[in-house]
């Protein structure tokens, strides 16, 4: 394996990372826009008269779904009112760090009185166990996401306290995490179970760190140690509440990742972030407990989603019908799903990954995954959001304002006020800069306070200049990412060339010095736009090229170039010439030769013996996370080849 195991790399707080450029701007419009929707469409959708509990028991106002295999009664979106109402807080936590809102701030805190006020006695907290089905509490995991909806909370808990000092919902979390560790474990009497819908598992793990309670991380490992064990607790659990254990919409236990213990599992199958969400507990897990074997089995993971199962953009889960994973190379493009869930999941994964040291290969991915399949999901100005994020467009699909499944904005939101944590990792004698961006970090590291700065225009521009500041000289090794896409980096050190050759096959510098206050380094990404390959057994693509510049996959909108896309052909990129576009934010297009197909001369027929005459043209595009920013229209990312089959 590549990735060296010897330290134990953990992100930064969100307190200890400013961000500013392309990354702070982001920040601000989740901070001036986007966390007020959340908070407002909440509201708007009821979700707080099921929380509070001074207010009267809402009626039911999302139905039950009946669906195959399902009978009424037993699940509706409204059950996850917790986890949307969560990631708003957790989304809102970094915006305030970020921008003080004391207005929303006073309504966030009004909101965690309510969660207060509705823990039991016992430190159960529940919005809809407690006031919509009480009695009802831990009888269908499978479906109803309890375990999914409290990690959640933790994860909310944790940010506010790190962001705003204030504690009390992380007392009560602190509280809840008390009462589920006396209800799940291996213990007599405790129930051997795990959620359907995994997110506890990390949540549990950014408990533990915070809190530095290490029964919080071994209850996280439990739950990754049973899963799919037999005998299969979603089949004792069904027989338990008299229900048939084979009378769920899916099936079969893939959907949710319980077919096969974790370490025997070779493929990524079913629902897709409810895979990425695992694998993200078990790479912490592997990296705080130095778990070669959840490691292991991981590479093997990441690489079937990677090499056979992952869109260009680092989208993940092409079908509507599971929200999720299909069969290899089934990679369609205009009807692709793609959650946006799916590509921060993406994110959260790769990014745990690189807990046991520095690898290319993980956060190359995560860049991708970040800047493209997730990004996307977020309008320029926060206020408009795609669920679904398809590769070409007719012109029919839209940002829209709200969903009846409102998971992907605030996901997005609090992915993007988060970033500054998925930048760095920090181990006892080591630093590693993941992804690249106008940035302050501070650490510690080798028993020194280390502030390291970032400096230039990334994704656009080519160059990173990153500043040393110490309050005493430190031996250290720093690791820089050099992007398999840069090809051949170049680097300074206090202006001197240094060699920049990635040490062993990990695709990362490792500069090991006696580091002193003041001291730069520069390093050098050569960013020259590049035509990209489809695997030939991807049929969505057969005969098609596609284009990224840096980290980012470019698309042509017809917002530029007008309709009938697909009529485009390319050979290659050569002269290809950038340009900035002042009202998406500066962001550089690439203006590129292609070849236009046209009907003019075809009469009347629609098959002919007659190959249609091509006229040569400029076609400008743009980075794909930002189509469907302007005038809607249609939107290609795949075009076809020249010459090609």
């Amino acid at each position: 394996m590549s990735s060296p195991r010897n330290q134990s790399f953990r992100p930064p707080s969100i307190a200890d990372v400013d961000l500013g450029g392309f990354w702070g701007d982001r920040i601000d419009a989740v901070a001036n826009k986007t966390v007020r929707i959340l908070y407002d469409r909440c509201v708007a959708a009821g979700m707080l008269d099921q929380v509070d509990p001074s207010r009267p028991v809402p009626d039911l106002r999302i139905p039950f779904m009946v669906k195959d295999g399902f009978t009424a009664g037993t699940v509706t979106t409204q059950m996850f009112w917790d986890s949307d109402i969560a990631k708003t807080i957790e989304a809102t936590a970094y915006a305030v760090y970020r921008k003080r809102d004391p207005e929303l701030e006073a309504l966030i805190d009004a909101v965690i009185d309510m969660y207060a006020r509705l823990q039991q006695p016992d430190g159960y907290c529940n919005s809809w166990y407690v006031r919509m089905q009480p009695g009802r509490r831990w009888t269908n995991l499978r479906d109803c996401h309890e375990l999914y909806c409290a990690g959640h909370m933790i994860e909310a808990a944790v940010a506010y306290a790190q962001a705003t000092g204030k504690r009390k919902l992380l007392d009560v979390m602190c509280r809840y995490v008390d009462h589920i560790a006396t209800v799940f474990g291996p213990g007599e009497g405790q129930l051997p179970g795990y959620c359907g819908h995994e997110e506890i598992e990390l949540a549990l793990v950014r408990l533990s760190r915070e809190t530095g309670r290490q029964d919080y991380m071994d209850l996280a490992k439990f739950f990754i140690d049973a899963r799919g064990t037999q005998p299969h607790y979603f089949d004792e659990e069904a027989h338990r509440d008299g229900r048939n254990p084979k009378d769920f919409h899916f099936r079969t236990y893939e959907y949710n990742q319980s077919h096969l213990p974790v370490r025997e599992q070779r493929t990524v199958v079913g629902h897709a972030v409810r895979a990425m969400y695992l694998y993200s507990g078990m790479a912490d897990i592997a990296a705080e407990y130095g778990d070669d074997t959840l490691t292991d089995a991981l590479e093997i993971l990441w690489d079937d989603l990677t090499g056979r199962q992952m869109y260009l953009t680092g989208g993940i889960g092409p079908a509507a019908s599971n929200e999720g994973f299909t069969a290899a190379y089934d990679l369609p493009n205009d009807t692709a799903y793609a959650e946006t869930c799916a590509s921060v999941g993406l994110a959260f994964w790769a990014a745990r990954m690189l807990g046991r040291g520095p690898d290319r290969r993980f956060a190359d991915t995560m860049e991708r995954a970040i800047y493209n399949g997730a990004l996307a999901g977020l309008s320029q100005d926060g206020s408009t959001f795609f669920y679904e994020n398809p590769l070409e467009s007719r012109g029919g699909h839209h940002r829209w304002e709200w969903h009846h499944c409102p998971c992907c904005p605030p996901n997005i939101a609090r992915m993007v006020g988060a970033i500054g944590t998925y930048m760095y990792g920090v181990a006892d004698t080591a630093v590693a800069v993941h992804l690249y961006g106008e940035s302050t970090a501070r650490m510690t590291v080798a028993g020194a306070a280390l502030t390291l700065t970032q400096a230039g225009d990334y994704p656009w521009a080519e160059t990173v200049t990153l500043t040393i500041g110490l309050d005493r000289p430190a031996t250290f090794t720093l690791h820089l990412r050099v992007p398999d896409w840069a090809g051949k980096a170049g680097l300074k050190v206090n202006g001197t060339d240094v060699p920049a050759d990635p040490a062993g096959n990990t695709g990362y510098i490792a500069l090991t010095r006696d580091w002193a206050d003041g001291d730069s380094v520069a390093l050098h990404l050569p960013m020259q736009a590049r035509l990209i390959h489809p695997h030939p057994r991807i049929r969505a693509d057969t005969g098609r090229v596609a284009v990224m510049r840096g980290p980012l996959v470019y698309c042509a909108e017809g917002a530029d170039n007008g309709a009938d896309l697909d009529l485009m052909t390319m050979a290659a990129v050569d002269g290809a010439t950038t340009a900035r576009v002042p009202e998406l934010g500066g962001a550089v297009a690439l203006d590129l030769p292609v070849a236009l197909e046209t009907d003019a001369a075809w009469g009347k027929s629609i098959y002919t013996t007659t190959p249609p005459k091509a006229e040569t043209a400029v076609r400008r595009f743009i980075p794909y996370h930002l189509w469907d920013n302007r005038d809607p229209g249609e939107m290609l990312v795949w075009v076809r080849r020249a010459g090609g089959a």
